[in-house]
């Protein structure tokens, strides 16, 4: 489910009792986990109609028979057999109820997936290198999302109208999205959370105002709310539906205007998304003034190192040696290291992750970046078909990026400095695998061999160095010690 570039494969945890009106073939289980309460089943769903074969999902599934191990736990098998019987167990599937995301603990990657994602069934290219990443946003914040979307694929299979892949929950919450273009977006995201702030602060200021009115202990509960977790954010919509109720008691044309905002009390969670073209270029400028704004903001950057939705131009996303247009010899300088000028303002929380390398550290990259209360950037490496692969491969593709050094794993909180850790941490290892073996299985940089070969074997060469110099220098910002001398 973590891999599904479509949100097509699903799980839910249930009432064993709600079974019992299932398909016949409706494929379900006791839950065996001890973090769940007794009589419980689970159950792992395909949408039959909205599946596109990309088969990563079974790339990625670690458990095979042992008695075949070409067999694995999922397989791919040819759909019209399967349809009507799925299409059955879909729907049974999807009018189940959600589990309580309360009780789910986010920082792992099982209950995780037991969320409900709200992107769901786009149009992006099979296997996809970047709707996990949106997929696994709205999961994790889908219900309070409000998302400023930079021009690019995003914004086309985001905002593919009529239809739209962002969706609701069962209570109608979902997430905000609108499209700005490359050169303004993240001033156009920043406005959204200025705009948020300042009716938050109207909103409060109205609460004060009708305190003689309304109860003083909800007025202060809803005033000093810890926000932090899902539970927290819960009993604050509750103190809300409250409010609300006693607002409605009340005839004044501040009850009224209190009620048009009292929304505002829960914590929004306000995304800016775009690619490499956008973030990298065109739109550099305005993200960095995002970055020096200290705002509370999270930016997405969903780099595929090219200028994919306009036909594969090159950007200063692209790397050393690889072939687009505009560097049909290979481009001649390497990439721009937009990880290493966030971190250098110190107040900024920093990942690059890459989910098909390592899972668990794009998890935790998502989880730190959205409860950090100021600007944070997540780079996110995103396979793309203008790098010259099938990206039935994806996966792969990905943990060759980090073995080879190509992709360094990252993740920059300031907040470590207040406890005398250095902020950096490193998530991946000292690169083992030769760059050039990377390389070779990706058309982008191999076309350059049968074209320029004297240029191919300079540039690898170049990036070669590039790669360990990036590992050393990270590395050694990494063990600079954060202690003072009085520790």
């Amino acid at each position: 489910m973590f891999v599904c570039p479509h949100s097509c494969i699903r799980s839910k945890v249930f009432d064993a009792g709600l079974a019992d009106g299932a398909p016949v073939l409706f494929k379900h289980v006791p839950v065996r986990s001890k973090g769940f309460e007794p009589n419980l089943h689970m159950s792992y769903q395909v949408a039959p109609e909205d599946c596109t074969g990309c088969s990563l999902c079974v790339e990625v599934c670690p458990i095979r028979d042992k008695e075949d191990p070409q067999r694995k736990a999922l397989n791919m098998a040819p759909q019209p057999p399967l349809r009507a019987q799925e299409c059955a167990n879909w729907d049974f599937f999807d009018a189940l109820p959600e589990y309580d995301h309360r009780k789910l603990k986010a920082s792992a990657i099982p209950s995780a997936m037991l969320m409900e994602p709200l992107f769901e069934f786009s149009s992006a290219c099979v296997g996809c290198g970047e709707t996990p990443y949106l997929r696994l946003a709205t999961q994790l914040f889908g219900d309070r999302m409000i998302i400023g979307n930079a021009t690019g694929c995003s914004s086309i299979y985001g905002g593919n109208l009529p239809t739209t892949p962002y969706t609701t929950n069962a209570a109608g919450r979902g997430p905000a999205w609108n499209n700005s273009l490359f050169e303004d977006n993240a001033e156009f995201g920043m406005g959204m959370r200025v705009a948020i702030d300042k009716l938050s602060e109207f909103a409060a200021h109205q609460l004060l105002a009708l305190r003689r009115e309304l109860q003083g202990e909800l007025v202060d509960s809803i005033l000093g709310a810890d926000q932090s977790d899902e539970p927290g954010i819960h009993e604050q919509r509750e103190r809300v539906a409250a409010l609300r109720a006693r607002l409605a008691q009340l005839d004044s044309p501040a009850a009224r205007a209190l009620d048009t905002v009292a929304d505002y009390f829960v914590k929004r969670s306000v995304w800016i998304v775009g690619g490499d073209g956008w973030a990298y270029d065109i739109g550099y400028g305005g993200l960095d003034h995002v970055l020096a704004a200290g705002r509370d903001v999270n930016i997405l950057v969903l780099d595929t190192e090219v200028y994919s939705n306009t036909g594969g131009q090159r950007s200063k996303a692209t790397p050393l040696g690889a072939v687009a247009k505009f560097a049909a010899g290979g481009k001649p300088v390497r990439k721009k290291d937009l990880a290493r000028l966030a971190m250098d303002y110190e107040n900024v929380y920093v990942a690059q992750v890459a989910f098909g390398a390592k899972d668990t550290q794009t998890l935790r990259a998502f989880l730190e970046a959205e409860s950090y209360p100021g600007t944070s950037l997540i780079i996110a490496y995103s396979p793309c078909i203008a790098h010259g692969v099938d990206l039935s491969y994806n996966l792969r593709q990905q943990d060759l990026a980090v073995r080879s050094g190509h992709w360094p794993l990252l993740r920059y909180d300031p907040r470590r400095v207040a406890h005398g850790k250095n902020p950096l941490h490193l998530d991946y290892a000292k690169p083992t695998l030769p760059f050039r073996d990377f390389a070779a299985t990706e058309a982008r940089f191999a076309v350059l061999w049968r074209t320029h070969p004297d240029a191919a074997e300079k540039y690898l060469q170049r990036a070669q160095s590039d790669a360990m110099e990036r590992y050393y220098h990270y590395s050694q910002l990494a063990e600079l010690s954060y202690q003072s001398e009085d520790d």
